[in-house]
């Protein structure tokens, strides 16, 4: 493994652009090395299984999943965090599909939220708009089905249901 260089990755806010570097290291093998630069974190890729890999860490496409259901989450902890909610326990499956046609990439990322709040809750409308408005949601091509369904705690004697996200929004 080669060291990068020490670079102060902590760039300023240019037109209140907000930029973060990630350098990457191929490793061979389809593995991967990325150093997140402002914190040094570091995290591995390889190849799935049926494209060539070991399916030994997270793939690419997995980490645009889990980009997706982490920012959603994040997003709405902020929202919490202004309003005294806690969100604590919350947790987001999501479900990536790869489709091959016309070329290989993801076809849909199923998000599934499950919130500790129950469905009468008044701040369920902010939050769920919040998640909606998440940056990789938002960043993701239009071709990329991104259903997203958000489940609430029973409440006594309520049966519990999922809400989909409103009509139009995919």
């Amino acid at each position: 493994m080669i060291p990068f260089p020490a670079v102060d990755h902590r760039l300023p806010l240019i037109d209140d652009v907000c930029m973060v570097t990630i350098e990457i290291e191929y490793q061979g093998e389809l593995h991967t090395q990325a150093v997140h630069g402002p914190s040094g974190a570091r995290l591995n890729t390889d190849a799935p299984v049926d494209n060539g890999g070991k399916g030994e860490a997270f793939s690419p496409t997995d980490l645009v999943a889990t980009a997706l259901g982490t920012c959603m989450v994040t997003i709405m902890g902020i929202f919490a965090a202004r309003h005294d909610l806690d969100l604590r326990g919350t947790r987001v499956s999501v479900t990536k599909e790869m489709v091959q046609q016309p070329v290989r990439r993801i076809g849909k990322l199923q998000v599934d939220i499950r919130l500790p709040l129950p469905a009468t809750h008044p701040h369920r409308n902010a939050l769920e708009k919040a998640a909606l408005t998440c940056p990789v949601h938002q960043s993701l091509h239009p071709d990329v089905l991104t259903p997203i369904a958000f489940h609430y705690r029973e409440q006594a004697g309520t049966p519990a249901s999922p809400a989909l996200q409103p009509a139009g929004i995919s």
